[in-house]
């Protein structure tokens, strides 16, 4: 049996290759995108990003963007399966309207930084690939939106800061977060 640390470099490319095999092209953002201000009582998030801003399980926007962009707040919970790194249909609905701040609202011209992440299962350095190719799927999400490259870091933290004990502890590591880079 091979160990999941040989498996990674196969395992990468065979994810980068589903990856653009089953995603379609982004949707452009909807024209009933949120215009005026809406009030965002999302439920508590993943532990390190609590407070303020719209978590889902996948995804934790920082409260300044959110505040910024006046981002709905999730209509349910969603993560990243185990051993995942395709973006939720509901996470998408975000990113739309994260990408429609970058590119005509009051983020025009502003970076961010998405920090992948991993539970707490399998090896370390698994892990942090794992976190690095879930903020990647999100970074290429958002440039099929029209977000340029440049405009985006992304980086992993792999297992680093996973809390979870129990299967909903696990899915709640296994997320984005995206915060606007300093």
């Amino acid at each position: 049996m091979v160990s999941r640390l040989r498996a990674l470099p196969l395992l990468s490319l065979v994810s980068l290759f589903a990856l653009g095999c089953n995603e379609s092209t982004p949707p452009k953002a909807p024209a009933n995108a949120p215009s005026g201000p809406t009030t965002s009582t999302a439920p508590s998030g993943p532990q390190g990003s609590e407070g303020p801003g719209v978590n889902t399980s996948t995804l934790h926007v920082s409260d300044d963007i959110a505040r910024l962009c006046n981002l709905p707040a999730p209509k349910k919970e969603a993560n990243f399966a185990f051993d995942s790194t395709n973006i939720a249909e509901d996470d998408k609905q975000l990113l739309t309207a994260l990408a429609k701040c970058l590119t005509e609202g009051p983020l025009k011209g502003k970076n961010i930084a998405l920090t992948g992440r991993a539970d707490a299962r399998g090896e370390t350095e698994y892990n942090m690939g794992l976190g690095a190719q879930r903020a990647d799927s999100v970074k290429r999400y958002l440039k099929g939106l029209g977000v340029g490259d440049e405009r985006v870091a992304s980086t992993s933290r792999g297992e680093l800061d996973a809390t979870g004990t129990d299967e909903a502890g696990h899915a709640k590591d296994r997320r984005v977060d995206i915060s606007l880079a300093k």
